[in-house]
């Protein structure tokens, strides 16, 4: 199926891989294979690949009717990194008495470990 996929190389090819795969290798062995080829590219290059296999969100969008509940479906859409990266930068840039109005909000909640 490796062979027929290179190839052929269009993207039917590499999503009927992407299915043998899940179907024939390990997890391991899948796991071993993404590694390889991630480690083959450049750093942007593999960084854009995970990017589109995982899903990316990309930045948040200008909220304009709520925005909670715009942040909170963005959230849903991101990356782990994506997420982490934008509490960091947010909390930074709060004001020292916003920042600790979240600091006592976040201390207050029930965090699943």
């Amino acid at each position: 199926m490796l062979g027929y996929s290179l190839m052929v190389g269009s993207f039917d090819a590499w999503a009927a891989f992407s299915i043998v795969a899940a179907a024939r290798l390990s997890e391991a062995e899948r796991l071993s294979l993404a590694f390889s080829a991630l480690r083959s590219l450049n750093p942007d290059q593999a960084q854009a690949a995970a990017a589109a296999a995982i899903g990316s969100a990309g930045g948040p969008l200008p909220a304009f009717l709520g925005e909670m509940d715009e942040a909170r479906q963005w959230a849903v859409r991101a990356s782990r990194d994506e997420r982490k990266a934008f509490a960091l930068a947010s909390f930074e840039a709060m004001s020292r008495k916003d920042q600790a109005a979240f600091f006592q909000h976040i201390s207050e909640m029930e965090v699943a470990v």
